[in-house]
């Protein structure tokens, strides 16, 4: 199998290292395949392919999709350097408003696997082209997000004062949409 797999405190989130194999004219990698993935669990397909640059100190969430368009995603760094967080919003979850995160870089192969019913955001930590694959396509409608610095969750950002959106500094807290999700991951 080309990957090398770990789960997260979380049991559903799994870091999915790609096995490299280099020569003098560079290297090959499998990103994906699908049966590697089904035999590790995750059985959903992707439907949509997602890049973003973000400079250094850009923090982009903390994000997902509600009903019936929620989104599974795989995400990985090209160029560059994440702290990748994972927030379990699934209310009958032993886990529920834990987080988990993983240092996602170019050098380092990872990937992140996040289901359905999380909560995800990311620091660049460097300039940094990030990728990741969905399993649900993007629905303005059902896009919700949860502030950054929500004190229920307390992430542990390694910044201060990250840049951000308008539109994600307006995030609301968790308790403030709480009831909605319990309708949506109970």
């Amino acid at each position: 199998m080309p990957f090398e797999i770990q789960n997260k405190e979380i049991p559903d989130i799994k870091v999915i290292e790609v096995k490299s194999f280099n020569d003098n004219r560079g290297y090959f990698q499998e990103t994906y395949k699908k049966s590697s993935f089904y035999d590790i669990g995750i059985k959903l397909d992707f439907v949509q392919d997602n890049h973003s640059f973000s400079v250094k100190n850009t923090l982009r969430g903390l994000h997902f999709q509600k009903c019936p368009h929620e989104q599974g995603k795989l995400v990985s760094v090209i160029s560059g350097k994440i702290m990748d967080v994972a927030v379990d919003l699934r209310s009958n979850s032993m886990y529920y408003k834990q987080y988990v995160y993983e240092i996602l870089s170019d050098k380092n192969n990872k990937m992140l696997w996040i289901p359905p019913g999380f909560a995800h955001g990311f620091l660049a930590l460097e300039d940094s082209h990030v990728i990741y694959k969905v399993t649900d396509e993007f629905d303005k409608n059902s896009e919700c997000g949860i502030v950054w610095n929500d004190k229920e969750i307390s992430v542990k950002w390694v910044v201060d004062s990250p840049i951000m959106s308008e539109k994600d500094l307006k995030l609301p807290m968790l308790k403030d949409i709480e009831k909605d999700l319990k309708s949506t991951w109970s």
